[in-house]
């Protein structure tokens, strides 16, 4: 019975963390090893990137977000700023989107 409990537990925090597109991009961001940017960076839509691939993303049910205060990767000393958030049925997920 406790492990029913248990499962019923991570899969309902799993859903909670993604039924958002910022929750989605904020725990992405946690979990490949940047936790302070995740708590304290400011989101706001990628206007350029919505703009220019709109059939794109369309049809990927998707969006693009940047942050305001971008991490930096330590191997090319490059800002990660711009991600892509995809809705999948009523869950979204978030990926980085690069800068081009």
């Amino acid at each position: 019975m406790k492990k029913w409990w248990f499962l019923i537990g991570i899969v309902s925090v799993f859903i909670f963390l993604h039924l958002s597109p910022i929750l989605a991009l904020r725990t992405h961001l946690f979990l490949t090893g940047y936790p302070k940017t995740a708590l304290t960076s400011g989101i706001i839509d990628d206007e350029y990137h919505n703009q220019v691939d709109k059939e794109k993303f369309e049809l990927l049910s998707a969006k693009a977000y940047t942050l305001t205060e971008p991490p930096i990767e330590k191997e090319t000393d490059g800002e990660l700023r711009n991600y892509l958030v995809k809705k999948v049925f009523f869950l979204y997920f978030a990926e980085y989107y690069g800068e081009g």
